[in-house]
């Protein structure tokens, strides 16, 4: 008896081959491609908003700053003339003057306090997160009733509020928003109290994305709660900085509704920023082309302003 040693035939050998489909994956990738305009038209009706209300009046202040703009009369054609009588004007020199003075004073007081406020909240507690909500109160309340509120303690009489509580020290009523002496100062403690809140919660963000190891490290070596700030903070939060003032400086340099609503820009024009000037030129004294070229003039100089630290920040980074 013999036995076949011959090896038995592949398994599928003559069966025919099998056309391969495309994967469900690669499937919906390529449908979905196909539909790449369903966000923009999700987005167009924010986006037609937007271009109609924003960009449309930024070109027609542009072309409005070279001539002089006469309603129902026809606008006339003066080229530089309007920027020329801007930079001239020395109330516009004044206006320039105090809004960068505010500007200054609402960043550098906002960003310290807070930081301050930052790193007396920091944590996970419950009763700090309550904290936190009261302290942001003052961002989230409109600037109408902010300023409103302000007004109201600025009370320059005896009874006022806050004459009250500096009598209680044996100091004597302040005129405040009511003296030009102490006008602008004011105007820069109400703007501080209302930015404060907003840098403390982009600080604790960045104090969020700052490496635990580093304070453990600075406590074996033995550094003071000072230290860690000076040599792990604030290092840390570089970046926060950097952001922080650009838009505080915006702020500031776009300052209007408190000044507006304080002063007006008063008393004798010792709180006159760029912006109440800007509003009286155009829609007071009806000189819209004067005061379209001042808005322009301010928008570059915000321009510049937000380049330059931003090429500052890219070299320290390289």
């Amino acid at each position: 008896m013999t036995v076949d040693h011959a090896k038995p035939a592949a398994v599928g050998a003559d069966r025919p081959a099998v056309k391969r489909t495309p994967a469900p994956k690669a499937r919906r990738r390529s449908d979905r491609d196909g539909k790449w305009w369903t966000p923009w038209l999700f987005l167009a009706p924010a986006l037609i908003l937007f271009v109609y209300f924003k960009f449309i009046p930024m070109i027609t202040a542009v072309t409005m700053s070279f001539q002089d703009v006469q309603p129902y009369l026809g606008n006339q054609w003066v080229g530089g003339e309007n920027y020329s009588t801007v930079l001239g004007d020395e109330a516009f020199h004044s206006a320039i003057w105090h809004t960068v003075v505010i500007a200054i004073g609402q960043t550098v007081g906002s960003m310290v306090i807070g930081l301050a406020l930052a790193l007396l909240m920091e944590g996970q507690s419950k009763r700090l997160k309550f904290l936190r909500s009261a302290a942001f109160l003052p961002v989230v309340v409109p600037i109408a009733v902010v300023a409103e509120l302000w007004r109201i303690m600025y009370h320059p009489t005896g009874d006022g509020m806050l004459n009250s509580i500096l009598g209680l020290v044996g100091l004597g009523p302040s005129g405040f928003i009511n003296d030009p002496d102490t006008s602008m100062i004011s105007v820069i403690v109400t703007g501080i109290w209302r930015g404060a809140p907003y840098d403390m919660m982009i600080f604790l963000a960045g104090l969020a994305g700052i490496d635990r190891g580093l304070y453990e490290a600075a406590t074996v070596d033995g550094a003071s709660r000072w230290r860690k700030i000076l040599h792990v903070t604030l290092p840390g939060l570089r970046s926060v900085f950097s952001i922080l003032f650009v838009l505080a400086a915006i702020r500031g340099l776009r300052v209007f509704t408190e000044v507006f609503l304080l002063t007006n820009g008063g008393p004798n024009g010792s709180t006159e920023v760029a912006m109440t000037l800007i509003y009286k030129l155009g829609l007071e004294q009806n000189r819209l082309g004067v005061g379209a070229a001042g808005a322009v003039l301010l928008f570059l100089a915000t321009l510049v302003l937000t380049l330059f630290v931003q090429v500052l920040r890219r070299r320290r980074d390289a």
